[in-house]
């Protein structure tokens, strides 16, 4: 979604230009910064260099490059103004931010969406042997009531330009609250999919076509699980169940606005069937996506290699309570670290798992192991001065009966991320806390049973200078949390009781971004643009040659 869509948004007062009916369309990218090392700057997550961002869009891989579109505030660092923003990767761990996309229009925000690659041109948009990248939003408007619609932009040089097709909308139903399309090729009927939100209902609801451009409905799901806020995000994928070779299960996700307190940040999955019209959940009950309070509006690329159940995704690292509030400057938002999901049965149902991508292990450096070892009296692993490295925990606990253990992430005055499990309750629990003047409610505590009531647990633990990332038992459970303490240092501390340290591994995480050229005395300004420019048409060209 593009966020508060209720909200009334000024006319951007930055240079724009837009050119409708088909032709080319762009807008002004922001300015580079002077390096990527500010207080509360992820050095392993993706953010944009300036201004505000939130949900990923348009997650596609496409001749090499993965793609990772994003609601993006071109002119300042509070939502508005939302347009298509931009970056590419080779790995998924560098990314280079592009200009903007897709920029918002004389009547029309650009809210979410998906990117497809039209491999057979069904929509004429290609030129010559040339398949066209397609992306599906939907355009919100700016001033005043009026339908969410479905539309069209397309790109023929690899999604360095993008023009907005002339015959838009191309799905109007008069709906308020309809939006965020997740479109795919569905091969049994040799269709297109998608899959949009009824938001406001609490309904999911898919539309099959053949062109892209018209589309019949073919069926709803919902509403079910938790209904205590608008449905948003969705995203439908099918999933290998590792333990059961030859299964697959498919896989719905949504997100919920104002959400039940103390589940964590929102999205909900329900495992069942689709058959091409309509999806139908098994009688599991719904699972939540992640326990932390930011991750949302998760989404999956699409034309990924690797053959059907590969998955990534990834999510905006941050919430709607707060994030326009966040204490970051230059800019505002945060993705998540790009997970790969997969099933897996047992205790009678099927059990989403998210693990970080493989690719992890090349940014770690540095290695330290710690041999078995009990800390009743808690025991600091790390402390990390300000704009320090990010790091990596991955730890092997035993639990005794009645045993507890502690991971404390934080500042000494008690900004602090805790992520603990007690073998009594069963239950992972987080508690952030803190005095955070930015917002009230940034504090939480957020609670979930784990799977199976293990008594070893494996833990893996991604920490950046503004965020933490568990992922526990192989992805059984997942956490993914802010945090701002004080004067940017921190120490990560161990606490147990009736547990024990089996194993634990701890990397530095060489950071993501390139660290800033020393100026020639012939480099002005606009040297890091032109650079940009470079690779852009240097690409261009590889397209044309392909």
């Amino acid at each position: 979604m593009g966020g508060l869509e209720r909200r009334a948004v000024p006319a951007a007062l930055g240079a724009l230009l837009l050119v409708f009916g088909g032709a080319t369309v762009r807008a002004h990218t922001a300015r580079g910064v002077s390096g990527y090392n500010q207080q509360y700057r992820p050095q392993v997550h993706f953010s944009p260099a300036r201004h505000w961002m939130n949900d990923p869009n348009g997650l596609v891989y496409f001749h090499g490059w993965y793609h990772l579109f994003f609601q993006y505030n071109p002119y300042g660092s509070r939502w508005g103004n939302m347009s298509w923003g931009h970056a590419v990767s080779r790995d998924l761990l560098h990314w280079q931010q592009w200009p903007v996309a897709i920029p918002q229009g004389r009547r029309s925000m650009i809210f979410s969406g998906s990117v497809v690659v039209d491999r057979h041109d069904s929509s004429h948009f290609g030129v010559g042997a040339r398949a066209p990248l397609v992306a599906i939003y939907t355009a919100n408007p700016r001033r005043g009531p009026g339908p969410q619609t479905e539309n069209l932009a397309y790109s023929t040089d690899g999604g360095h330009t993008w023009h907005k097709y002339a015959g838009n909308p191309v799905l109007d139903i008069g709906l308020r609250n309809f939006r965020d399309p997740k479109v795919f090729w569905y091969a049994p009927r040799r269709e297109w999919i998608m899959v949009v939100s009824r938001a406001a209902a609490r309904e999911i609801s898919f539309y099959a076509s053949t062109n892209l451009k018209t589309w019949r409905h073919t069926g709803d799901f919902g509403p079910a699980g938790d209904t205590s806020g608008v449905w948003e995000c969705p995203d439908l994928v099918r999933l290998p169940v590792t333990n059961r070779p030859g299964q697959f299960r498919w896989v719905l996700k949504v997100d919920v606005q104002q959400h039940q307190p103390g589940t964590g940040g929102g999205g909900q999955v329900f495992v069942g069937r689709f058959d091409g019209s309509t999806f139908r959940a098994s009688a599991q009950p719904p699972q939540a996506l992640d326990l932390g309070e930011d991750y949302y509006a998760s989404a999956s690329w699409s034309n990924l290699p690797g053959g059907p159940g590969n998955v990534i995704t990834i999510g905006w690292m941050d919430n709607w309570l707060y994030a326009q509030d966040t204490p970051t400057a230059p800019w505002r938002g945060a993705m998540t670290f790009p997970r790969r999901l997969s099933l897996r049965a047992q205790n009678g149902r099927d059990w989403l798992l998210q693990r970080p991508i493989a690719a992890l292990a090349q940014l770690r450096t540095a290695p330290r192991s710690f041999a078995s070892f009990a800390a009743p009296a808690g025991r600091t692993l790390l402390t990390v001065p300000s704009r320090g490295s990010a790091h990596e925990i991955r730890a092997r606990v035993r639990v005794g009966r009645g045993g507890r253990f502690e991971f404390t992430i934080g500042s000494p005055d008690g900004r602090d991320v805790r992520i603990g499990y007690a073998a009594a309750s069963g239950r992972l629990t987080v508690v952030r806390s803190g005095h955070y003047g930015f917002s009230p409610r940034f504090d939480s505590r957020n609670s979930a049973p784990l799977p199976g009531r293990p008594s070893v647990i494996e833990l893996n633990l991604i920490i950046d200078r503004s965020s933490v990332e568990a992922f526990v038992d192989h992805g059984e459970l997942t956490v993914a949390e802010r945090m701002f303490p004080r004067g940017g240092a921190y120490t990560v501390r161990v606490r147990s009781s009736g547990a024990r340290v089996e194993r634990m591994d701890l990397w530095r995480l060489r950071g993501i971004w390139p660290r800033p050229a020393r100026p020639s005395p012939s480099a002005g300004p606009s040297a890091a643009p032109a650079r940009l420019g470079l690779n852009r048409a240097r690409h261009i060209e590889g397209l044309r040659a392909q």
